[in-house]
């Protein structure tokens, strides 16, 4: 579904006073829940974006599709958009189905960044990515837990595609470093609502940890299942994917001893974050949808889109790859750098907290640091 908030001829006609940007992101589906904190991020770095002048000397216009669909119906959807001329770029939270959907599709035509957390390895050409991968993300954090929490023994639940099944096949390696072991993995269907057989599995096993890798309102389901069910007394839970509306739906009761690793949490401290939190709520109001690690990471998108066509000059997505390595952008988090297509960032270790995130630390991106 391609919505719009204007007429259907403002989106689907070529507009040469106007650089359209397909946004990406989910308003169906498990990871719905942080949908409309994605929108309402990439809006207000458009808007400031405009403010500021535009890019190449033209306002940029989001076109809201619904990365929640099927991925081939994205893809359809979104390469329709790039054949029209209505948009110049694409950005984005959306899960890795839909990138491996679309980045063949329209990559080697318009400026594709994506922003969400995966599972490494993507190297298309015209493809930028904002957000954190295995290995500086989960790893450290493992490590981290394996040191102060003599976390040996872990067991993976996961979605069954391929962001949570790749991530997996690392955290086998990762824990073999630090003595431990993956005893048991059980992968779900997207939109899963029963976890009872996960759960007495997870009772029957040694682990003394999982490895959430669930998208969204499944986590949400399982952490109340969880919790209800008493394994949060021996197991802690680790997360790469939990943002604080997900906390929020899951309740204070069914996050305890609940670990999240994130490039960013919205309770950092930092001048750059308060800023944006001032920003956000001037805009959108404090009742907003919280501004969290997968909302932010859509405003980082257009941030980083409009940077990557100032630095060309053009809208040439050859051009655009050539001039990449020299592109920089701040914003929430500071002043960030591209380096070989990805983001070079700062990654946090977080625990629950009631209905917030507790910062522990900066993780060691060698993860040697006990």
């Amino acid at each position: 579904m391609v919505r719009h908030d204007s007429s259907a001829s403002d989106w689907f006609t070529a507009d040469a006073s106007a650089l359209g940007v397909a946004l990406v992101f989910p308003m169906q589906g498990p990871a719905g829940i942080f949908g409309p904190a994605c929108e309402l991020c990439a809006r207000l770095a458009a808007e400031e974006v405009n403010r500021a002048g535009g890019v190449l000397g033209r306002e940029l216009r989001l076109v809201p599709v619904d990365g929640g669909a099927p991925p081939r119906e994205v893809a359809d959807q979104v390469e329709a958009l790039v054949d029209l001329g209505v948009v110049q770029g694409v950005t984005g939270w959306h899960i890795s189905s839909v990138r491996q959907a679309l980045a063949p599709r329209i990559a080697h035509r318009v400026p594709y960044v994506y922003t969400a957390l995966y599972e490494g390895g993507e190297h298309t050409a015209g493809v930028f990515l904002t957000s954190e991968t295995p290995r500086d993300q989960l790893r450290p954090a493992m490590v981290l837990l394996a040191h102060e929490r003599r976390v040996r023994r872990w067991f993976v639940v996961g979605n069954d595609y391929v962001w949570p099944r790749r991530t997996a096949r690392a955290a086998h390696a990762y824990a073999r470093e630090t003595g431990g072991r993956i005893g048991g993995e059980v992968y779900l269907p997207l939109g899963t609502h029963d976890f009872e057989p996960v759960l007495r599995r997870i009772e029957r096993s040694d682990a003394d940890a999982v490895l959430l890798l669930l998208v969204g309102s499944d986590a949400v389901r399982f952490n109340r299942a969880f919790a209800a069910y008493g394994l949060h007394a021996r197991c802690l839970r680790l997360s790469t994917l939990m943002d604080e509306n997900m906390l929020l739906a899951s309740g204070p009761s069914a996050t305890v001893d609940l670990y999240s690793t994130a490039g960013f949490f919205a309770s950092l401290a930092t001048a750059d974050t308060l800023d944006f939190h001032g920003r956000y709520a001037a805009r959108f109001g404090v009742e907003a949808p919280a501004p969290g690690s997968l909302g932010e990471s859509c405003h980082e998108g257009v941030l980083l889109l409009a940077a990557l066509l100032r630095r060309a000059g053009t809208v040439d997505v050859t051009a655009i790859g050539a001039a990449a390595d020299s592109v920089s952008y701040e914003g929430p988090r500071g002043l960030l750098r591209l380096r070989g297509g990805h983001v070079r960032q700062r990654i946090y270790l977080a625990r629950a907290d009631g209905l917030d995130f507790d910062v522990l630390t900066e993780l060691d991106p060698h993860g040697t640091r006990p």
